[in-house]
């Protein structure tokens, strides 16, 4: 893995990739082309990087289609010699929710997501819990209360921000009416966990 990782960024021109550009540009000498740039150069000090196989530029439309305030930030694609065919997605960074992520294709079907790594995303309303597990679980699965995989088998957690407030209840036969009625769930429902709550 370290080493495939080595020979993707071996000839890679760091300068390209900070610098906004508007048009696509041929880095001479290197087997890339880095395009698409829509603003923002400033990456956080750590940024989740997930490998997919082949299907990088993909998963990263449809996560922007889903996530308010996300954006694509750039995308680095093969040249002619390139590891992959010409003019597919090697890197891409995008963000969500203004989280930045960096999406990689290479690997092949032999590195996987796995439940052990998921993204925890906190949510206001029932609306938005609806909507988001409808989309993010199109093509997926969910894999108990709150969680869901997935179509490319990325784990997220769709949870009320409400959820912990209601379970660090003082009154401890309160919180535990809230927990076992979360661990009957898929998808969170914010009024049932209410009405475990009142002891309805």
């Amino acid at each position: 893995m370290i080493l495939m990782l080595l020979l993707i960024f071996s000839d890679w021109d760091y300068s390209l990739f900070v610098k906004p550009i508007d048009t696509p540009h041929f880095n001479e000498g290197s087997s890339h082309i880095q395009t698409d740039i829509k603003g923002g150069n400033d990456m956080q000090k750590i940024t989740p990087c997930l490998l997919f196989d082949g299907k990088a530029e993909e998963a990263m439309n449809f996560y922007t289609s889903i996530f308010a305030n996300s954006k694509t930030v750039s995308i680095m694609r093969y040249g002619e010699a390139g590891q992959g065919p010409k003019g597919t997605v090697m890197f891409a960074a995008f963000q969500l929710e203004g989280q930045d992520f960096i999406a990689l294709n290479g690997g092949g079907s032999q590195f996987t997501f796995s439940p052990a790594i998921s993204f925890f995303v906190n949510c206001e309303t029932q609306e938005e819990i609806d909507e988001l597990w409808e989309k993010l679980s199109e093509s997926g699965e969910s894999q108990g209360p709150g969680w869901l995989k997935d179509k490319y088998g990325v784990s997220w957690q769709i949870v009320p921000t409400i959820l912990g407030e209601l379970l660090n209840d003082p009154d401890p036969e309160k919180s535990q009416r809230v927990m076992n009625a979360m661990l009957q769930m898929g998808k969170i429902d914010i009024e049932k966990l209410k009405q475990a709550y009142e002891g309805q």
